[in-house]
């Protein structure tokens, strides 16, 4: 494709096709402003209405900043690309999307990052450690995979599954972060907290002073906290239009 960007899907979108790609095209761009890029790697994933169980995905070879509505890719649970795209699939990049695109119909979208913070904590013996305010509203809400190796071997997405279980942020050891919601803004949320989490751990320890652990109780009341006050998912909405009007919509609706 040589990083040009193309119209790759039939021209006869449905509506709520339409502005799902646009949504989701937003969050890439989102990510890419907040530097949550790998090169050509990592994804976001989202499950299109209806009952064919459809998902949109990046075009393998694109940088984060050239991902538009229409050169999104439509594809199967396996992967395969089922419209017109001209464009490749990174195989091993969605095998972790699809075991839990396959299993969990509440997680529509997923994304997975390799950020700085993100891989750091990764990396810790401990993970994610109560230290903050970000990491305390996400008592319990995090589970944690080990690592295998690149994510090419189908025989990993049981143990994967084992390892998230009902929890939809993950930690992938000496890895990187993960996040599923039943949308696009309610995933990139919870990522976002993760990922302050993370910074602000690394941040912590680079100063080189004793950490003070949150305890148990203040960190349960403040997850919960979170949750009273924001029940129906009405704040991630809001977070992410806010974010979204930060880019020029002719960008990402090409």
């Amino acid at each position: 494709m040589n990083g040009q960007l193309r119209r790759t899907t039939a021209p006869a979108l449905s509506e709520l096709e339409w502005k799902a790609r646009c949504e989701l095209a937003a969050c890439y761009r989102i990510f890419n402003a907040l530097g949550w890029t790998e090169l050509i790697f990592n994804h976001i994933t989202l499950e299109l209405p209806g009952p064919e169980r459809h998902f949109l995905i990046n075009p393998y070879g694109l940088t984060y900043d050239e991902v538009t509505a229409s050169n999104l890719v439509k594809i199967d649970l396996d992967g395969r690309a089922v419209d017109c795209s001209e464009c490749d699939v990174n195989p091993a990049g969605f095998l972790i999307h699809s075991v839990i695109h396959r299993a969990r119909p509440d997680a529509r979208c997923i994304a997975h990052t390799h950020t700085t913070a993100g891989c750091a904590v990764a990396a810790l013996s401990l993970g994610l450690e109560c230290t903050n305010f970000y990491a305390a509203q996400l008592h319990n809400e995090v589970a944690y995979h080990d690592f295998e190796g690149i994510t090419v071997d189908q025989g990993e997405g049981p143990r994967l599954l084992a390892s998230l279980g009902g929890k939809s942020a993950m930690i992938l050891r000496n890895h990187g972060l993960l996040a599923c919601g039943p949308s696009v803004p309610e995933a990139f949320y919870l990522l976002w907290r993760l990922e302050r989490a993370c910074q602000i751990q690394v941040a912590t320890y680079s100063y080189g002073s004793p950490v003070v652990e949150i305890p148990d109780a203040v960190a349960e009341r403040a997850t919960q906290q979170l949750k009273s006050f924001d029940p129906r998912g009405d704040g991630a909405r809001r977070i992410f239009e806010a974010l979204r009007r930060k880019i020029d919509p002719r960008l990402y609706e090409i």
